[in-house]
């Protein structure tokens, strides 16, 4: 099944598009597809507080993702 995934500030730079389509298996979670995504892209892994939203909202990662769901990586934001 395919997601979207849309990716900001410097996520979209690591992952190096702004929309990913994504395959992905049934009943997959919000933290296989972190971890998966971690795999693929480590350099994601050092965003430490990097969210994940489905849907527009944000999501624990016990949230099923369910086949056409838009998901979106929103990194840290700094400003002053």
């Amino acid at each position: 099944m395919q997601i979207k995934i849309l990716a900001f500030g410097v996520a979209k730079d690591i992952v190096g598009t702004r929309q990913l389509d994504f395959a992905i298996f049934n009943g997959i979670t919000v933290e296989t597809l972190r971890k998966t995504l971690h795999t693929q892209y480590p350099a994601l892994e050092k965003l430490t507080s990097m969210a994940i939203a489905v849907n527009g909202e944000y999501a624990s990662d016990e949230v099923a993702i369910a086949p056409g769901d838009e998901v979106v990586l929103i990194p840290p934001v700094s400003g002053g």
